[in-house]
């Protein structure tokens, strides 16, 4: 049985797990030994400003199909629950250049990011928070992850209070509600003085979703390596 499956919609395949878990059940009277599967979820953004592609591995199986450059992320993966020896080398090659054993909660999610400079790359796993929104809300949260970035507020233009503030390298933030909108715009702001450091326009946010916000990048860069604000929403 393979260690992992691509998910595309974490609760989805929880509830489905547990429903099946049921059936197993009340079908089988012979069998009263049988214990479901725990399974977590983790996705996987590639975070560290270098041009070199990477391959995601999960003990020895490879998890991207596809080209994992700088800002791609991996959807949610379907894990066996435990502690899970996670790895990544350059891409077409399976000599490992960062590895860590972690451990899986049963019916959590995770958000794993390959950070900081390439020559020192490291791994951040973050527990996913994936409570459902308030009603009518959409839910985000902020991650800094340029290395050479000062501490960090996060702003949505044209409101008057910052949406988190005094983040340093490597933080981030706990979930917090906010209203969808066609497009907005995150401004992230030097905490001290308050200049806008970089943005991202135009940004859907829908109701019910889950986003999270992070700063990339190196202030000292001018190529596409430069500081940015990416947003993925989780899935």
């Amino acid at each position: 049985m393979n260690i992992l499956t691509n998910l595309k919609n974490i609760s989805r395949t929880f509830i489905a797990l547990a429903t099946l878990s049921v059936t197993l059940a009340a079908c089988s009277k012979d069998d009263d030994d049988f214990t479901p599967p725990q399974i977590s979820g983790l996705s996987v953004i590639h975070a560290s400003p270098t041009n070199e592609k990477l391959d995601f591995y999960v003990e020895n199986v490879k998890a991207n199909n596809e080209d994992f450059g700088y800002t791609d992320k991996i959807d949610y993966l379907n894990l066996y629950s435990g502690t899970r020896r996670l790895l990544i080398a350059k891409k077409g090659t399976s000599t490992a250049l960062l590895t860590g054993d972690f451990l899986l909660e049963p019916q959590k999610g995770y958000s794993l990011f390959a950070y900081d400079k390439f020559e020192t790359i490291k791994f951040l796993l973050i527990k996913d928070d994936l409570t459902a929104p308030a009603t009518g809300k959409a839910r985000v949260r902020f991650v800094h992850l340029s290395p050479d970035a000062p501490a960090l507020n996060l702003a949505i233009a044209g409101k008057d209070t910052d949406l988190f503030t005094d983040k340093s390298f490597k933080g981030y933030t706990d979930f917090v509600d906010i209203d969808p909108a066609e497009k907005v715009t995150f401004n992230v702001k030097n905490k001290d003085g308050g200049a806008i450091a970089a943005s991202i326009a135009d940004v859907k946010i829908e109701a019910n979703k889950i986003y999270t916000v992070w700063v990339k990048g190196l202030v000292a860069a001018t190529d596409n390596t430069k500081l940015g604000v990416e947003v993925f929403v989780h899935k």
